[in-house]
Order: C-alpha cells, then sequence, then structure tokens
C-alpha cells in the first residue's frame, strides 16, 4: 500500500461559497495540490483492475489496517492518498476527467453530496449497498454509508451530573452555560450539525443558536478528539463532538473522568453522520473499485468499525460496541443527506455568529 498525503487548503467553511471571490484562491489552492502531491498514475478508466487509487478522508491511523487487509485478501494494490475530505473533494473536481482517484472514502456526506452535484460520482450497484441500512444509502446510489458517528455532548463526570444536562442542543446555550460548552466550529462534522440543523427546523432558528453560541464566547478547539482531552483534563466540562472520541478515550484510560450525553431521541443533536464510500464517475465498473467498496461493508470491516474505532456499523446484523445502544433504538432526526452539500450558508451564518 502507498500512501501520499495532501497538503491541507483551508478549512470547508471558506470552501463552501464556490462562485464567490474566495473560489478562485481554492481553486488555485486545489491546482497547487495537483502540482505537489499527485501520484503518477492513468486517470481512472485506464487503469488496471489490480491495482486502485483511493482518496481517503479517513485518516491513515484509523483505516490503513484495514485496507492492507484487504490487499492481503484480494492481490489489489491500493494507492492511499489522505487529507481532509473536503479538500480531497475539491481536488477531485479540480482533477476532473484526469484524476487518478477510483474511489473516495470520506469523512462525512456533505463533500459527497458536492461531487455527486457535480456527477464526479459513478453508481453503486443495488447488490453492494444491499445489506446496509437503506437510511444511509444515496437514492442514487452516488455514496454509501460505510460507518455512523452520533452527535452527542461529552462532559466532564467529576464536575457534572448527567440529569442536569439540557435533552436538546437548542439549550446548551444561555448563562449558566456560558462559556462552558466548548465547540469545533471548523470541524466537519460541526458543519454537517449545522448544516442539517438549518435544514430540520429552518435558517432562522439555527442563525439563532449560532449566535448564541457566539455570544456566550464558548471554547473552541479544532478537533473533536482535542474536545474530549480537553474536559478530561477539567479544562472545559462539556463540548459537542461526535460519540467516539470519548469511548476511544476510556478504552486508553478507563478512569478519565469523560461520558457521553445523548440528546432526547429525535432532537437534532443527536444527528447520526455516516461516513461514505464512492466511486469516481470514470471508475464505474471497475472490478477492483467495486471489490474494495464491498470489502468495507462486508461483516470483517464492519466488525472492525464497531469493535476497533467505536463507531456504529450500518451493515445490518453488525452489532455496534457494548458500550453503545443499537443503531436502531437511537431514534436519530431524519433530513436529506444530500442537503449537506450547500456549506456556503453554513459557513456564512458561523462566520456572521463569530465563531469562524
Amino acid at each position: 500500500m502507498r500512501t501520499t498525503r495532501t497538503v491541507g487548503i483551508p478549512n470547508f467553511m471558506h470552501k463552501a461559497n464556490l462562485t464567490s471571490r474566495r473560489s478562485a484562491r481554492l481553486a488555485a489552492a486545489a491546482l497547487a495540490v495537483i502540482g505537489i502531491a499527485v501520484i503518477g498514475a492513468a486517470c481512472s478508466s485506464d487503469s488496471d483492475d489490480d491495482s486502485i487509487t483511493v482518496y481517503s478522508g479517513r485518516s491513515e491511523e484509523l483505516v490503513a489496517p484495514l485496507i492492507e487487509r484487504f490487499e492481503a485478501q484480494s492481490d489489489v494494490n491500493v494507492d492511499v492518498r489522505y487529507g481532509e475530505t473536503a479538500d480531497l473533494a475539491l481536488l477531485i473536481d479540480e482533477e476532473g476527467d484526469n484524476s487518478p482517484a477510483h474511489v473516495f472514502f470520506a469523512q462525512s456526506p456533505g463533500a459527497v453530496a458536492f461531487l455527486a452535484g457535480k456527477d464526479r460520482l459513478g453508481q453503486l450497484d443495488e447488490e453492494t449497498v444491499a445489506p446496509i441500512d437503506q437510511r444511509f444509502v444515496d437514492p442514487d446510489r452516488r455514496w454509501t454509508g460505510v460507518s455512523g458517528r452520533q452527535r452527542v455532548l461529552v462532559y466532564n463526570t467529576d464536575e457534572l451530573n448527567e440529569a442536569d444536562l439540557p435533552s436538546a442542543v437548542a439549550d446548551v446555550v444561555g448563562e449558566d452555560l456560558q462559556g462552558k460548552v466548548a465547540i469545533a466550529p471548523a470541524n466537519g462534522s460541526f458543519q454537517d450539525f449545522v448544516t442539517a440543523y438549518r435544514t430540520i427546523e429552518g435558517e432562522d432558528v439555527a442563525a439563532t443558536l449560532l449566535d448564541d453560541l457566539g455570544d456566550d464566547n464558548p471554547p473552541t478547539y479544532a478537533k473533536n478528539s482535542a474536545i474530549v482531552d480537553a474536559v478530561a483534563r477539567g479544562e472545559v466540562t462539556m463540548g459537542l463532538v461526535n460519540h467516539y472520541y470519548a469511548l476511544r478515550a476510556l478504552a486508553e484510560d478507563a478512569d478519565l473522568p469523560v461520558a457521553n450525553h445523548r440528546f432526547s431521541a429525535g432532537d437534532v443533536g443527536g444527528l447520526v453522520i455516516p461516513a461514505t464510500a464512492s466511486v469516481l464517475a470514470d471508475a464505474e465498473g471497475n472490478t477492483a473499485a467495486t471489490e474494495f467498496i464491498d470489502f468495507l461493508l462486508g461483516e470483517e470491516a464492519q466488525t472492525y468499525f464497531a469493535e476497533e474505532t467505536f463507531e456504529y456499523p450500518l451493515r445490518d446484523g453488525v452489532a455496534p460496541s457494548g458500550e453503545l445502544p443499537p443503531l436502531s433504538e437511537l431514534q436519530p432526526p431524519t433530513y436529506e443527506f444530500g442537503t449537506l452539500a450547500d456549506l456556503q450558508t453554513t459557513a456564512r451564518l458561523i462566520s456572521e455568529s463569530g465563531l469562524e
């Protein structure tokens, strides 16, 4: 397995407005990435079926062991380019028909919906996505969910009792919680949450929540993991994150004073966001690319996500880690994942709130 790391482009919150003056800078940055980090490969349609290139927005630490298992079982050579999901999506769009990528393994569906709208993604086979919870499969089969992450409120158990925590994400603001709820405003999962919040509750309601958060002057961090670490240290008492970060921290040190608080059933704060996999348009029908996605959706890989990363497996019949309630019991809010492509308005609202 060969790996390449993409040079970072500023976060997707600044990339959403592709028609603004920022788009010129972003396009230039994406082209610079191509010049710096291009893998010496032909475009997807010209590649052999015994070798594929994967653009992965999932971290190398997380998925490299799984990709190595696939290579050992399939005799397919996998070249992997790691980077931020949004950066890679922009790169794929800039590369167009000349992209060496066969598969896009994304952290969240927002950037994938962006590429689907650009006709950059092929269609997956019905047989490939059939075992997956269909709530997490694109109706046009341009992408499939691979694993799921629920949004939660992580908190310090030495400082707080769960019974005193809010039941709705809209209640994480106000005088009593001012400066106590950490967030990661540049993080893709937070931006996906805000975009879904806009879709479900309306733009005005979402803007009010963000403005209230901004007024509370919350502690901000670059990543979810940094929030969990800060909560464990007692630096902050709680924060909005994905569920698995606290579970991973506890797997390393069971004595850490951290726990996840889930919002009430149906509340937008309990959103479930899937990591996704897609084939590029030029790679549609590529045997090795399809085989790779079949592997990600198979029992072995789904069990890996459950037991090693503490994410929700999305394949029917594969149970999550014992620390988690079954996915069927979560009752997350429903929304159209394709709407997560509209990060332009989300970027504007976050910026206007002062959280940027």
